[in-house]
């Protein structure tokens, strides 16, 4: 998972900001998920945020810069040192696509730019407990599906349609029972 802190520089060092939602998207997410955070910052700048973030200790692993793959001028996430199955791996970022090595096992989500009533990491709950719940054989064809669209938005979209085509399904059966 990526950073769901935002850091803005001044003149008196570095402000640390908590995107709204991110205590009961993480409380709730491990009892499904291996979370990892997976940043290109140093680790003496990452630590001291997952400790902050992390009090209850959902996050299981924390990567940093030196386990990127810089190339091209860039460190890239290189899903590959999770050393689990990728057919298993999502990773959620703002920036997913741009800084990932595997851009299949991505799950965009909206940059976060302090907005108090952003709500981008509880919206994607619904999508990533049925993912865990359902277990596909291979995530990145379910991800595929989506087509770099608003995951957490075209999800509740097809969930109310498959509730719809149930129910007409339902009360077709019952013009049939009569």
């Amino acid at each position: 998972m990526r950073r769901y802190f935002i850091q803005i520089g001044s003149e008196r060092g570095w402000r640390t900001f908590k995107r709204p939602g991110v205590d009961a998207f993480l409380e709730h997410l491990a009892k499904f998920y291996e979370i990892v955070v997976y940043s290109d910052q140093m680790n003496m700048y990452v630590d001291p945020v997952c400790e902050r973030l992390d009090a209850n200790h959902y996050i299981w692993y924390r990567l940093s810069r030196g386990d990127t793959k810089y190339q091209d001028g860039k460190h890239y996430r290189d899903l590959s040192k999770l050393n689990r199955d990728p057919a298993k791996i999502l990773y959620v970022s703002a920036h997913a696509f741009d800084s990932s090595l595997q851009p299949e096992n991505c799950v965009p989500i909206k940059p976060y730019k302090l907005e108090t009533d952003d709500t981008a990491l509880l919206d994607l709950i619904p999508f990533l407990e049925y993912i865990a719940r359902n277990s596909p054989a291979d995530i990145r064809q379910v991800l595929q599906s989506y087509e770099r669209k608003d995951i957490a938005k075209e999800f509740l979209e097809r969930s109310k349609e498959y509730q719809r085509r149930k129910q007409e399904q339902k009360q077709q059966g019952r013009l049939w029972r009569r």
